[in-house]
C-alpha cells in the first residue's frame, strides 16, 4: 500500500495545471483562424468580406484579453522539480511584445479588407491569423523547443502569404527567396540550437544560462559554436546584415498589407527572440555576443540607409522600395541596446522595446498611406507622392507626419525620444563608436525622408500623373483603410504630445 501510495504521488507530481488565462491570447489568434477557415467553406462569394471584420474582432478580443494579464506575474508548462523553470511566461516582456504584434496584426487586416479582393479571403485570413498566434506565443516562450516552434508558426504561413498572389510571377519569386533563405537560417539555427542542448542537457533558457556557467572544457568550443549559430538565425529574422538580402524583393512582391505586416511584427518575433536567447538565455557568452551585435548594428543601419538613399523617384515601387531599406536601417537601431546590455545591464533592453513600439505606429501608418497611393497609382513610385497634398490633404500631412517621425523630426517628437533612448543605452554602455555610427546614418535617414516629405507639398507634375493610373469613377477609400490611417496617426500624435511614455517603457524592467 506505501509503494502505491508513493507511486500514486509521484505520477501525480507530474500533472501540471493549465494557466488559461496566462495563454489565451495566442490561443484565442488561434481559435480565431480556424473559425474563419471553416466559416470559408459555408459563406457566399458575395459575403466573402465578412470573414476579414471577423477577422478584425478575433484580434480585437486577443488584445481584450491581455487587460487580465498586465501584472505580469503568470507562468504556466512549469517543470514540477522545484527549480521554477517554465516554458510559457506572461511577464511585462511578453504582454508588451504581445500588445504590439496583436496590433500590428490587427492595422495589418485594416489594411487588407479592401484589397483582398483578388485574392482567396478564406486562405489569406486563416494564414494571417496563424502567423500571429505563432509570434502571440514566441515573446512568451521559456525554452529553446517552444521558441522554435513559435518561431516556425508565425514565418511558415508568411511565406504563403507573400505568395499567394495567384499568377504573379514577382510574388511567386519573392515567396520563393523569402522561403529557400528563411529555411536556410532555421536550419542554422536549429543545429546551433541542438548543440547548445547537448552541452547543457535542457531546453529552458534560465536552465541553459545556469548551466553554461559550468560547462566542461571539452565541451566549450561546441557550446560556443552553439550560442553563435543560434543567434545566425536570429539574425536572419531581425534582417541585420549581412542576412538582409531578401527584405527588398520580398516586400515588392507581398501584397502591401503583407508587406506592412512583415516590417513591424516580422521584426518584432525577430528581435523577441534574439533578445530571450541572448539576454535570458546567453548571459555568460555576452563577451561573444555583445561585439557581434554591436558590429552587426552598425553594418545593419549603414547599409539599409544608403540603399535608401539610393532609390530613384522614378522607379517602379520605389516607394515600396525606400521603405523595405528604411526598415533595414532601423532594425539595426534596433539592435543597439542589446548588444549594450552585453557591456552594462539587462534594463538596456527597455529602449529597445521603447524602440519597437514608435516604429510601429509610425511605420504601418507610412504604409497604409502608401496603400491608400497604390488604389490609384499602382506603380507606387515616389514621383505619384508628388502633389498629394493638393488631392488628398489628410492623407498627406499624415504620411509628413510619419516620415518626420522615422527622422526624428518635429513635429514627431515621439521619433526624436525613441532616438535618444537608444543613443544613451550605447553610451551608458560605453559604445562611444557606435553611437557616432548611428549619429551619422541619422543625418543620411535625413536626407531621404526629408526629401520623400517635400514631394508630398510639391505642385503636382501633370505630365507625370496624366502616365498614372487615373481614380475609376465613384473611386473612394474603403473605411477600413481610412481607419487604420486615422488610428496610427492619432496613436503617432498622442505618443509625440506625451513622449515620457517612451522614456517610461525604457526605463522599466521587463524581466
Amino acid at each position: 500500500m506505501t509503494l502505491a501510495a508513493g507511486s500514486a504521488t509521484g505520477a501525480a507530481s507530474l500533472v501540471q495545471s493549465v494557466d488559461w488565462l496566462a495563454i489565451a491570447p495566442p490561443v484565442a489568434t488561434a481559435g480565431a483562424a480556424l473559425l474563419v477557415l471553416v466559416a470559408d467553406l459555408f459563406v457566399a462569394e458575395r459575403r466573402k468580406p465578412l470573414l476579414g471584420y471577423g477577422a478584425v474582432a478575433g484580434l480585437v478580443v486577443a488584445l481584450a484579453l491581455l487587460i487580465p494579464l498586465r501584472a505580469g506575474d503568470r507562468s504556466t508548462f512549469c517543470l514540477t522539480g522545484g527549480s521554477g523553470a517554465c516554458s510559457y511566461t506572461a511577464d511585462h516582456f511578453a504582454l508588451v511584445i504581445q500588445a504590439l504584434v496583436l496590433g500590428g496584426a490587427l492595422l495589418t487586416a485594416l489594411l487588407s479588407i479592401g484589397d483582398t479582393r483578388k485574392l482567396p479571403a478564406g486562405e489569406f485570413w486563416f494564414l494571417l491569423l496563424s502567423s500571429a498566434a505563432g509570434a502571440t506565443l514566441l515573446p512568451a516562450a521559456r525554452d529553446l523547443a517552444t521558441l522554435v516552434v513559435a518561431l516556425e508558426v508565425a514565418s511558415l504561413p508568411a511565406f504563403a502569404l507573400v505568395g499567394i498572389k495567384r499568377g504573379d510571377r514577382r510574388s511567386s519569386e519573392s515567396a520563393l527567396k523569402f522561403f529557400l533563405s528563411s529555411v536556410v537560417a532555421t536550419a542554422v539555427m536549429l543545429l546551433g540550437v541542438s548543440f547548445v542542448y547537448a552541452t547543457t542537457g535542457t531546453m529552458h533558457l534560465t536552465e541553459i544560462a545556469a548551466r553554461l556557467d559550468d560547462v566542461p572544457g571539452r565541451f566549450q568550443t561546441l557550446a560556443g559554436t552553439g550560442v553563435v549559430l543560434t543567434l545566425v538565425g536570429f539574425a536572419f529574422k531581425t534582417a541585420a546584415a549581412p542576412f538582409h538580402f531578401w527584405v527588398p524583393d520580398t516586400y515588392v512582391g507581398a501584397p502591401l498589407p503583407i508587406a506592412a505586416y512583415l516590417s513591424v511584427v516580422g521584426k518584432a518575433v525577430g528581435f523577441s527572440g534574439l533578445i530571450l536567447v541572448t539576454v535570458i538565455g546567453f548571459p555568460s557568452y555576452a563577451d561573444v555576443w555583445g561585439p557581434v551585435l554591436a558590429v552587426l548594428a552598425a553594418l545593419t543601419m549603414t547599409i539599409g540607409n544608403v540603399a535608401a538613399l539610393r532609390q530613384t523617384a522614378t522607379r517602379a515601387r520605389s516607394a515600396v522600395r525606400l521603405l523595405a531599406w528604411s526598415s533595414v536601417g532601423q532594425a539595426g537601431y534596433l539592435l543597439v541596446p542589446i548588444a549594450a546590455a552585453a557591456y552594462s545591464s539587462d534594463a538596456q533592453i527597455g529602449s529597445t522595446v521603447a524602440y519597437a513600439l514608435m516604429y510601429a505606429v509610425v511605420n504601418l501608418g507610412a504604409f497604409a498611406v502608401a496603400a491608400l497611393v497604390a488604389r490609384t497609382h499602382p506603380g507606387n513610385r515616389l514621383s505619384d507622392y508628388r502633389g498629394l497634398y493638393a488631392t488628398r490633404p489628410l492623407a498627406a500631412l499624415a504620411m509628413g507626419f510619419f516620415l518626420l517621425c522615422l527622422a526624428g523630426l518635429p513635429p514627431g517628437i515621439i521619433g526624436l525620444f525613441a532616438k535618444v533612448t537608444v543613443f544613451s543605452a550605447a553610451v551608458d554602455a560605453g559604445l562611444g563608436w557606435l553611437a557616432v555610427v548611428m549619429a551619422v546614418n541619422v543625418v543620411i535617414a535625413l536626407y531621404y525622408y526629408l526629401r520623400w516629405t517635400a514631394e508630398l507639398f510639391r505642385p503636382a507634375d501633370t505630365e507625370a500623373a496624366a502616365e498614372g493610373a487615373p481614380a475609376a469613377p465613384g473611386h473612394r477609400v474603403p473605411a477600413p483603410l481610412t481607419v487604420a490611417i486615422v488610428l496610427t496617426a492619432v496613436a503617432g500624435i498622442t505618443l509625440s504630445g506625451a513622449p515620457q511614455l517612451i522614456l517610461r517603457v525604457a526605463a522599466v524592467g521587463l524581466f
